[in-house]
């Protein structure tokens, strides 16, 4: 075989072994580094251990469960209420907020639960306890706020809805 046949069979080659290895157009998968980097990498215990089974409690997360189920269902006829009957009541006012922002709080303490895990990222997940706790102060002040110095979340829904 000629050196320049042998030359171009090689660059063929080569060139068809680096169009397998590239990833397709809209593939799903990059090289981008990962949003939040592995956690430590370490074993507890040995292969014949038994996993741990945390102590049963039948208030750990039954009674947690009917107060999430119970305010979700109640938020629908306090969203109702105030613009079906037609008054302005702030203590109602103040009920709905007080379950929006408990329905929120209870919301996102599950998002990080279920995304941060302790194990893995207890700092971070602290931060964002924190955070969310911080978060939830803040809202609940300026939603006071609101209530009492100016015209009510109600009210102000039916203004902007009218406009």
């Amino acid at each position: 075989m000629r050196p320049s046949l042998l030359r171009q069979s090689a660059l063929a080659a080569r060139s068809r072994s680096a169009m397998a290895m590239r990833p397709a157009a809209f593939h799903s998968s990059s090289k981008k580094a990962a949003i939040l980097p592995p956690g430590p990498q370490r074993i507890e215990g040995g292969v014949n251990d038994p996993a741990p089974i945390p102590p049963p409690s039948a208030a750990h997360g039954s009674y947690h469960w009917t107060f999430e189920r119970l305010l979700a269902a109640g938020l629908v006829p306090l969203t109702i209420a105030p613009f079906a009957s037609g008054s302005l009541n702030p203590t109602m006012d103040a009920v709905l907020c007080s379950a929006v922002l408990i329905h929120s709080h209870i919301g996102f303490q599950s998002v990080i639960i279920d995304y941060i895990p302790k194990r893995r990222y207890p700092g971070l997940r602290k931060l964002f306890w924190w955070g969310l706790n911080a978060a939830t102060v803040v809202v609940g002040v300026g939603l006071y706020e609101f209530e009492t110095n100016d015209v009510g979340v109600t009210e102000a829904i039916k203004r902007v809805w009218k406009a």
